[in-house]
């Protein structure tokens, strides 16, 4: 469970212009009884493998075989990447030569962590019937289109495969199958649309905040609590701080913003500031996003624009994907901090604010923050105009 932090972040008179600013977006963001954050359905992602506690024996398995773990932590200043993942399958195939069952899994899990799909479907497809995180696989690659055309009914064929098996062996993964259900429930792909059977299936997976269940279905319900109509703030708050206590970044960051809103909780500026710092330091580009706005109405310049360069400056086409791999946040959001960021810095260089004036520059980023999400950057440009930024 996420704990609330002492930590006095702002002066007495720093809180009372933090609370007036958090007021005034609320009432932007919030008005009408809609959060423009989420006006449209939320476009979710697969949850990832899970660790299987029943193969014990990988942990053993790496002992006795390190070199085949080199592919994964050695230094590619001492070897090129391809070059270990090139040894890698080299003992993979000796493993199976001697009738290792578990390296046919471990070479189609290793194709597809270096994206080359087409040859981990095909792995997989070979064992499915022998390996159930094969099967897993399967359900996710079919639903999302890797390696093979979009599925989704093949997709969720597999998902319920493994919820249904009576094999101890599925076990670790049923919360995971079952969050990925839910999400096609939601979306409607594969199966006819219900937000009921979503929600139902989600509950089911998030088992009461359990950290060995799917963390991401704890977050996920967290998002659509706040986000269905009519709102359930509360349950939000309660489902964000389970997945925030078991390490979720999207969940530290959302909590953030329901302190700072008072959403489903007393208005606390102080938690607020420290749960969306250390969800952007973790890596949550939305919290990052927010930060920024935060140090631009606070006047902190310099630290705004330093900080917001950073954040602008990811590249839209390659980071995007890789920042939502590493940290698990949903693209959509990671898209928003980075439109956020990339409005305020060009506001700094128009204006000359922490940073010498540039209006060309100031163009571009203006530009980049409408590409980025065209409804943010619009609603920020009325700000602007009324005079509210």
């Amino acid at each position: 469970m996420f704990s609330r932090p002492s930590l006095t972040l702002l002066s007495s008179h720093s809180n009372k212009n933090l609370v007036q600013y958090w007021s005034h977006r609320e009432h932007r963001e919030f008005k009408g009884g809609k959060n423009t954050h989420c006006q449209n359905r939320m476009k979710l992602t697969s949850e990832k493998l899970p660790k299987n506690p029943f193969y014990t024996a990988l942990s053993q398995y790496g002992a006795k075989n390190s070199k085949f773990f080199q592919w994964r932590k050695e230094k590619t200043d001492h070897y090129g990447h391809a070059n270990l993942v090139d040894k890698a399958l080299q003992l993979l195939k000796e493993r199976i030569r001697r009738g290792d069952a578990m390296a046919y899994f471990l070479r189609g899990q290793l194709y597809f962590e270096e994206g080359w799909y087409e040859e981990a479907l095909e792995q997989f497809e070979e064992i499915q019937e022998k390996d159930h995180q094969a099967t897993y696989q399967l359900g996710v690659m079919y639903y999302d289109g890797l390696g093979t055309p979009t599925d989704a009914e093949k997709g969720v064929e597999y998902m319920k495969k493994i919820i249904h098996s009576p094999c101890p062996k599925a076990r670790h993964l049923q919360f995971a199958a079952a969050y990925n259900l839910g999400r096609a429930y939601y979306e409607g792909k594969g199966v006819k649309r219900s937000d009921e059977e979503a929600e139902r299936l989600w509950l089911f997976a998030a088992d009461n905040g359990n950290p060995k269940a799917s963390v991401k279905a704890q977050s996920i319900l967290g998002l659509y609590y706040s986000t269905k109509e009519p709102k359930e703030l509360e349950k939000a708050f309660y489902w964000h701080s389970e997945a925030c206590g078991n390490g979720n970044l999207e969940s530290q960051g959302a909590l953030g913003l329901m302190y700072f809103y008072g959403q489903g909780i007393r208005q606390d500026p102080e938690a607020a500031l420290q749960c969306l710092r250390e969800a952007a330091e973790r890596g949550n580009v939305y919290a990052q996003g927010n930060l920024v706005e935060y140090y631009y109405k606070m006047k902190f310049f310099t630290k705004c624009v330093t900080f917001s360069k950073r954040i602008a400056d990811y590249d839209e086409v390659h980071d995007i994907p890789t920042i939502a791999r590493v940290t698990d946040c949903l693209p959509e959001f990671i898209t928003r901090g980075m439109a956020m960021a990339s409005f305020y810095h060009a506001r700094c260089l128009q204006l000359g604010l922490g940073v010498t004036k540039d209006e060309a520059t100031a163009k571009h980023y203006y530009s980049k923050a409408c590409r980025l999400n065209p409804a943010l950057a619009d609603e920020l440009h009325c700000l602007l105009i009324h005079q509210r930024i």
